[in-house]
C-alpha cells in the first residue's frame, strides 16, 4: 500500500507540474509528452531497481544519463530545464522512496517541495520588470557611457549590465547581452554600468 500511494503522489505532482504550473504559462505541447514521458519512465524504472542493493547508485546513473542525452538533443530555454529535472526528481523520489519504510510524508514533502519551489520560482509575477536580451545595434559603440545611455534611451529602462559581444566596425553594428529593469530610468547623476567587452575577433 505505501507503494501505491507514493505512485499515486508522483502522478498528482507531476501532473501539477506540467499541466498545472508549465503548460499555463509557457504552452509548449512537445515538452508536456516530454515531462511526462520522461516522469513515468523513470518512475518505473526506480521502482524496479529500490527493490535492488544498488537501487539508489543506478537510480542516480539513470539520472545523469538522461539528463545528457535530452540536453543534447534540442534547444531548451533555461526555465524549461528547470522543469525537466523536476520532473526527473520527482520519477526519483517515488520509485526510490517507495522501496524505503515509512517514507511516505518525507516523500510526499519533497515531492510538494520541488513542485511549490518550481510554482514561485517561475511565477509571472517575480521580477517581472527585469529583462535579458541579445541585441544588435546599428552602430560601432567603442565608449561604454554612450552604449549605455544608447540602450537606456531605446528600452526606456535602467541598464544593469551590458556585455559586449561584437563590435564590427566595418558593418558599423554592435551586437550586446543586457540585463535591464523596465519602467526605471537611471538617473543622469548615476555613474554608467560597467560594460564587460568581449570582442572575439569582431573588431577590425
Amino acid at each position: 500500500m505505501p507503494q501505491l500511494v507514493l505512485l499515486a503522489a508522483d502522478l498528482v505532482a507531476v501532473g501539477v507540474l506540467v499541466l498545472g504550473v508549465y503548460f499555463p504559462r509557457h504552452r509548449r505541447r512537445d515538452l508536456v509528452a516530454a515531462y511526462l514521458g520522461v516522469n513515468v519512465g523513470v518512475l518505473a524504472v526506480s521502482t524496479a531497481l529500490s527493490s535492488s542493493t544498488v537501487g539508489v547508485g543506478l537510480g542516480l546513473g539513470l539520472f545523469g544519463v538522461l539528463s545528457i542525452i535530452r540536453l543534447r538533443s534540442t534547444e531548451l530555454a533555461q526555465t524549461e530545464v528547470a522543469f525537466y529535472f523536476a520532473a526527473l526528481a520527482l520519477g526519483l523520489l517515488g520509485g526510490l522512496g517507495a522501496g524505503t519504510t515509512g517514507a511516505e510524508l518525507l516523500v510526499g514533502a519533497l515531492m510538494a517541495l520541488v513542485v511549490a519551489v518550481m510554482w514561485a520560482g517561475g511565477h509571472p509575477r517575480l521580477m517581472r520588470s527585469y529583462r535579458q536580451q541579445q541585441v544588435v545595434l546599428d552602430r560601432a559603440f567603442t565608449d561604454e557611457a554612450a552604449l549605455v545611455a544608447h540602450l537606456e534611451q531605446l528600452f526606456d529602462a535602467r541598464v544593469h549590465q551590458a556585455t559586449v559581444q561584437r563590435v564590427d566596425l566595418v558593418d558599423d553594428t554592435t551586437t550586446v547581452d543586457v540585463r535591464l529593469e523596465l519602467g526605471v530610468r537611471q538617473p543622469a547623476h548615476r555613474p554608467a554600468v560597467p560594460v564587460e567587452p568581449q570582442l572575439t575577433g569582431a573588431l577590425r
